[in-house]
């Protein structure tokens, strides 16, 4: 069996295969985590309760439900077309198809938050209430890639720190996980599914620098006699390469059903230029739009510094925004349970 071991490098765990237990390093001292298996294929999800370690960010999670999304890769779109042109089933120009692909709904270890390059706020969203002003903002809470899962089981009972994980799962040593869901998380489910529900994934890469966004509905409010819709939008750039780059800049261009086109230019992204190279390779951060119309599209580019002083533009994936009703007893169609 492998080993994995998580080494904290300039505020990063990074894991590193050695023997055969999981444990972490911490400053001088090393700690046991759990024991590595093997990861699932695609095919095969991960049920709620199973420990894990994110292949990319390094932090310790705990699997609370999976969800089917639609992946729309560019990249996967370009070759084919290089492969056929002249096959009819091939996404041709701005038309891209998708393909269903696992991710799951996942509760971050509270240890590990501030040491991980990635916003640990993935759910927000509006008051249910009628003319309720109140945006709900849930800490430590991720979506996860099937791939980016290295699962490991542990001893502890409470092996993740989270001020949810008591409430939604409770130990169960006779069950594989043995962690199950307690009746506050399907409750939890139940109530919130319209603002969880992760459904299209949008991918492409431009000279090493992969960018997948994640659009989330969050709800509509009433102002001044006008509907406004708002969304949020989860970004990850991943650098594939071995060239050193910096994000310096942001040009947005968002297209509202109403006929409007507004462009956003700014330094940075969320008040950081983050530096993308091969001991922290990637960068994960949310933001938040709204528009006048139930439904538009953005698109766009980040300014890429290398270190010789040159740049390049890196493309953000067009991604649609979509309203969806507010009637929480209507099941999402990507929902797949625990």
């Amino acid at each position: 069996m492998a080993t994995l071991v998580l080494r904290r490098i300039i505020g990063l765990f990074t894991p590193v295969t050695v023997r055969s237990t999981c444990v972490r390093c911490l400053s001088t001292r090393l700690a046991e985590v759990g024991i590595l298996e093997p990861p699932r294929d695609q095919g095969k999800s991960y049920e709620t309760g199973q420990l894990f370690l994110h292949k990319i960010f390094g932090y310790r999670g705990i699997v609370l439900f999976p969800w089917l999304a639609r992946v729309y890769d560019r990249d996967v779109a370009t070759k084919t077309e290089e492969r056929s042109l002249d096959d009819q089933t091939t996404s041709v120009g701005k038309e891209v198809k998708g393909r269903n692909h696992l991710y799951y709904q996942v509760l971050i270890d509270a240890r590990d938050c501030p040491h991980i390059r990635a916003q640990t706020e993935a759910v927000t969203f509006l008051g249910n209430q009628e003319n309720s002003r109140a945006l709900y903002a849930i800490p430590g809470l991720d979506y996860v890639a099937h791939e980016d899962l290295l699962p490991y089981t542990s001893a502890e009972q409470a092996p993740i720190q989270h001020e949810l994980f008591d409430k939604f799962l409770m130990h169960d040593p006779e069950s594989s996980p043995p962690f199950m869901a307690r009746e506050t998380l399907r409750a939890w489910q139940e109530k919130n599914h319209p603002w969880l529900q992760l459904s299209d994934v949008h991918r492409e890469t431009t000279e090493n620098i992969r960018v997948t966004v994640i659009p989330f509905y969050m709800g509509c409010r009433e102002a001044q006699q006008t509907n406004v819709f708002w969304w949020r939008y989860c970004v990850r750039l991943e650098n594939i390469g071995e060239e050193t780059v910096q994000l310096r800049e942001r040009h947005w261009r968002i297209f509202s059903l109403s006929g409007t086109l507004e462009t956003v230019r700014g330094r940075g992204v969320v008040g950081q230029e983050p530096i993308l190279n091969s001991e922290q390779p990637a960068f994960q951060y949310s933001s938040h739009v709204s528009l006048q119309a139930p439904s538009g599209h953005m698109w766009g580019t980040y300014k890429m510094e290398r270190r010789d002083g040159t740049s390049f533009d890196c493309k953000i994936p067009p991604f649609s925004l979509e309203s969806k009703s507010d009637d929480h007893n209507n099941s999402p169609h990507g929902f797949l349970g625990s």
